[in-house]
């Protein structure tokens, strides 16, 4: 099912001629650009230096600039992560990325078992993100995905890390609040990739169907 998705996934990028990029890519992207505008910031002020013979004192103003740019960039504090309530207030289409945040933000908080499981739902919003972007928002499947995606999810792990660390490896009803915790996100993990296949069921079919066409018209020839 998964590589079908995947497949359905690329199809869709190539025909609006963009591409898929993971949430925690773009953010490193991000950082990333930064970097890249302050390096050519000092490169350009070094070239007019030169370029220009400024005097001793010219130098120490750029070099100062310099200085005083690259602490303004390293000091500028990244994006707050988006809280539980805003989550649920978030547009359809921005909801899979502030809702991956804020899951990347309780990862040191959680077992070993669910971080694997954190990795698969990174993967599923991701697929999601793309697939939301023409959905529309009065849809049934988009409030099924707002009560998933931007609620329960949120809401579930919120009320896993209120449980107090000394008793969540403690058994309660047969099972630990950790294995609690790991069963659910389980189950969130394999409900997004069931909305995330009945999305890319048109795709599906319209690809299937492009290459039948495309057998009858040029093999059948």
């Amino acid at each position: 099912m998964d590589d079908t998705i995947a497949l359905a996934r690329v199809a869709r990028e190539r025909r609006r001629g963009g591409e898929m990029v993971p949430v925690r890519r773009r953010r490193a992207r991000s950082r990333g650009n930064r970097t890249v505008k302050l390096v050519v910031a000092i490169g350009v002020l070094l070239t007019l230096a030169m370029l220009f013979g400024w005097s001793g004192f010219a130098l120490v103003a750029v070099a100062a600039a310099i200085v005083a740019l690259t602490v303004l960039v390293l000091r500028k504090r990244p994006a707050p992560v988006p809280t539980p309530e805003k989550i649920a207030q978030a547009e359809l289409k921005t909801l899979p990325a502030q809702t991956a945040r804020w899951l990347e933000a309780q990862r040191p908080a959680l077992p070993a078992p669910a971080v694997t499981l954190v990795e698969r739902l990174d993967r599923r919003l991701d697929t999601l993100a793309g697939q939301l972007a023409t959905l529309d928002d009065d849809s049934p499947v988009a409030g099924e995905i707002r009560r998933l995606v931007g609620e329960q999810l949120p809401a579930f792990v919120a009320d896993y890390a209120r449980v107090p660390p000394t008793m969540r490896a403690t058994p309660r009803n047969g099972k630990t609040p950790d294995q609690q915790l790991v069963e659910g996100l389980g189950v969130i993990e394999r409900e997004m990739g069931d909305i995330s296949a009945r999305l890319a069921q048109g795709d599906l079919d319209a690809l299937e169907t492009k290459r039948r066409f495309l057998e009858v018209k040029y093999e059948g020839e």
